[in-house]
């Protein structure tokens, strides 16, 4: 569809004032990394399905994200070619985006730290060797997304972010793929009426967990300076978040390697299928296998649904249970 529509004028949207730039230049920072960097494996946890408002991947391989920084909403367009990394950001949000690139990008990541006890993820490591683990320093943009996803599809969950950062979030700033948003400011997403929620498919449960985040949501982002178990100890005083949540949560605005989920559904039966033949792990067993690699489990077990080695499936897709027609 590139192409097709000419661009919009810029203008001062009337939900958030924050002007659409078009195709304004923004500020621009080219970094080196270190070692082997591919965007899609370090950046591609950031995505919340594959209709994100926050996030997007164009035909040339760049990929734009929006995020909601401590100076404001901004847009970051990254581009990898040449062994450099370009990040262009538009936005009051733009010099924290650019000053946050490298982390964001795995820089404080250390790769090397993983030492392969198992065959599967050592061929696995040394054919992507671009995995780093990304580092945000945002955590209510990783935080609300995952209570969104607790005990649902991630069908339902995707949409409901979709449905409710398109409706309450604001334009992104500068010349971003259209219908790119920027998540709802905390206390937009405290004043979201219920039936908002209903119509999202949110149930009660996971809405009143969100509500109850956004009002600390300043002392919940100062856990982004805070050593990854701490952090989880912060967001699981507040009621409704649990251990699965906070790794979720942590894996993605801290770079956590070892924050290994538990508690999810599919993964122990992944990893147990995985390394050591069993279909039907628990949690327990799981994390028994992931012991050698203490330190490094969040990592491992990245390796392990990177590898491709996963059960067959044995019964249907769970449907979606469409809460909003009730």
């Amino acid at each position: 569809m590139a192409g097709r529509f000419a661009p919009r004028h810029p203008r001062a949207d009337v939900r958030g004032g924050i002007p659409r730039q078009g195709l304004a230049p923004g500020r621009v920072r080219v970094w080196v990394p270190d070692g082997p960097l591919e965007l899609g494996l370090v950046l591609g946890p950031l995505r919340r399905g594959p209709g994100d408002p926050t996030f997007r991947t164009t035909p040339d391989g760049a990929v734009w994200r929006t995020s909601r920084t401590p100076a404001g909403p901004g847009t970051l367009r990254v581009s990898a070619r040449g062994g450099e990394v370009r990040g262009e950001a538009w936005g009051p949000g733009a010099d924290w985006l650019l000053e946050q690139l490298p982390r964001t990008l795995g820089a404080d990541d250390d790769p090397s730290a993983f030492v392969p006890r198992h065959r599967l993820l050592a061929l696995t490591r040394h054919r992507r060797p671009g995995l780093r683990l990304t580092r945000t320093g945002l955590v209510m943009e990783s935080l609300i997304p995952s209570v969104l996803e607790q005990k649902v599809t991630t069908l339902e969950a995707y949409q409901a972010w979709r449905i409710l950062v398109r409706k309450f979030g604001e334009p992104a700033p500068g010349p971003a793929p259209g219908r790119m948003c920027v998540m709802p400011s905390a206390r937009t997403w405290a004043l979201i009426p219920s039936w908002e929620w209903h119509l999202a498919g949110v149930d009660d449960k996971r809405a009143s967990t969100i509500l109850r985040a956004v009002r600390v949501a300043a002392r919940l982002e100062e856990a982004a300076g805070m050593e990854p178990a701490a952090a989880q100890a912060r967001l699981e005083v507040v009621p409704g978040i649990g251990p699965w949540t906070s790794a979720e949560t942590v894996q993605r605005s801290h770079g956590a390697p070892d924050a290994v989920t538990v508690g999810d559904l599919h993964l122990p039966g992944i990893v147990g299928f995985a390394l050591g033949g069993d279909r039907y792990a628990d949690d327990a067993e799981m994390l028994r296998l992931l012991e050698p690699y203490a330190g490094q489990r969040h990592r491992a077990a990245r390796l392990v649904l990177l590898s491709g080695r996963v059960p067959g499936r044995r019964a249907p897709r769970m449907a979606p249970r469409g809460i909003e027609r009730i």
